[in-house]
């Protein structure tokens, strides 16, 4: 299999403004450690943390740089919800598992930022809140749902009518929504760079371009496999979502056949004149509606705003994209007039299709016990950047021997997706039939 790391992928506006990361090493030879953690983004290296104030020997070793994947590509917005599920639906999935896992998600966006105030990262870090406006009348009852639930378990948040959605996002496209006041937008290639750094000055061992190639477990010890070396740990934390498979298909394949890697787009403007940006999102939230093709925004450090869409045929680096995403944002905001996107990338989503016939549909996260004092999960679904840095803290308890019951980890057993490669390569068609029916709601 070839290379991930080798495709030239556009660049974008993260690698464009990010502070460098780290200096890091190949793995060569053979090491011990305590905990071996496979992947190099916010999972992976949120449970280097955690292990290391745990006093806990960790190596990570990563197929490209830290970043390189979904973690340094992504929207950046942080989110303390799931795309599709309420707490009620992951308490019937998972019972009090799923009322820990609720508990840790609501208080994801917070834990975050605080990670992020603590150890000082340089990450573009506003806590401004996240918005989910409704997109039609028939979608208000969604969000009065899920004020219920959350404030029912403790969530900041509130619900908000036309007007107040108009006022808070600047456009009268919605009819109403709701919004998280701990949400908010990091850039997400800094704030995985900054963890990186933060893992090394805490003494964790990071090694970056060693793929894994294998992960066995004998004679009490788990064995994980470069192409130049080795890491013998007892314990092992798998961290590699989307990516799962993509650089050696034969790593986990049980996981990597339950998760569907759809390319997602973000697209960055050139900076926006204060004067317009002042009505644009003035509150500086970040925003993402209830559309199945996902309408979302947030601003950039720089006055850019940072949105994104999907492609049926992706082709020309995603240049295809700009006239029709171009027309959206003035739709929305009129007074934008004419827009240039400076930059346009893209990156795997992890999703969890629950129904074969709707794979773009967000699933649940899967949390798993891989064998003796091993763990892992995929299933981000778009939601992997609050979520992600407080799973990485209970994975690295789940390491050192506490309970699962005291966890928020809401695990079960690995679960393929039914005709994995067909799904992956017919996902994008499914995106005029989600038109259509965002279409007729309206």
């Amino acid at each position: 299999m070839s290379d991930p790391s080798s495709v030239t992928w556009p660049p974008s506006l993260w690698a464009a403004t990010a502070p460098p990361g780290p200096e890091l090493p190949s793995l060569s030879g053979d090491v011990q450690a305590d905990v071996v953690v496979i992947g190099g983004g916010f999972t992976g290296l949120s449970t280097a943390i955690h292990l290391r104030e745990a006093g806990s020997e960790v190596v990570v070793i990563e197929a490209a740089e830290p970043g390189w994947g979904a973690s340094g590509r992504n929207n950046g917005q942080v989110i303390p919800t799931l795309a599709g599920h309420d707490p009620s639906a992951m308490v019937k999935r998972h019972g009090e598992a799923g009322e820990r896992f609720n508990a840790l998600l609501r208080d994801s966006a917070q834990y975050l930022f605080e990670t992020i105030r603590k150890y000082d990262i340089a990450a573009e870090a506003e806590q401004a809140g996240w918005v989910q406006p409704v997109h039609s009348p028939g979608r208000f009852r969604l969000a009065e749902k899920r004020v219920r639930e959350w404030s029912a378990i403790g969530a900041p948040v509130e619900l908000l009518d036309r007007q107040a959605t108009a006022q808070m996002l600047g456009s009268e496209a919605w009819f109403g929504g709701f919004w998280n006041r701990t949400g908010g937008h990091i850039n997400p290639l800094a704030l995985t760079r900054g963890l990186a750094k933060t893992a090394l000055g805490l003494g964790a061992a990071i090694y970056a371009r060693s793929p894994a190639r294998s992960m066995t477990h004998e004679n009490g010890r788990w064995n994980v496999k470069t192409p130049a070396g080795r890491v013998t740990a007892r314990a092992l934390v798998l961290a590699t979502n989307a990516y799962t498979g993509e650089f050696e298909p034969g790593l986990a394949p049980e996981v990597a056949s339950e998760v569907i890697p759809v390319l997602s787009w973000q697209m960055a403007t050139q900076p926006i004149s204060d004067n317009i940006a002042k009505t644009i999102i003035p509150g500086r939230q970040a925003m993402s509606d209830t559309h199945r093709e996902l309408y979302f925004a947030r601003w950039d450090a720089r006055n850019r705003l940072v949105t994104g869409g999907a492609a049926v045929f992706p082709g020309a680096g995603g240049a295809n994209l700009r006239p029709a995403v171009a027309e959206r944002l003035k739709r929305l905001w009129p007074q934008l007039g004419e827009i240039g996107f400076d930059y346009v990338w893209s990156g795997y989503i992890g999703m969890t299709p629950d129904n074969l016939l709707q794979p773009q549909v967000p699933g649940y996260p899967r949390i798993h016990r891989l064998g003796p004092d091993a763990y892992g999960w995929v299933g981000c679904n778009g939601r992997a950047v609050a979520l992600s840095v407080s799973l990485g803290r209970e994975l690295a308890r789940a390491t050192q021997g506490a309970a699962i019951e005291t966890l928020g980890l809401p695990l079960s057993e690995p679960r393929p997706q039914p005709l994995r490669g067909l799904v992956r390569r017919i996902a994008p068609l499914a995106l005029p039939l989600y038109r259509r029916l965002d279409a007729a709601e309206i």
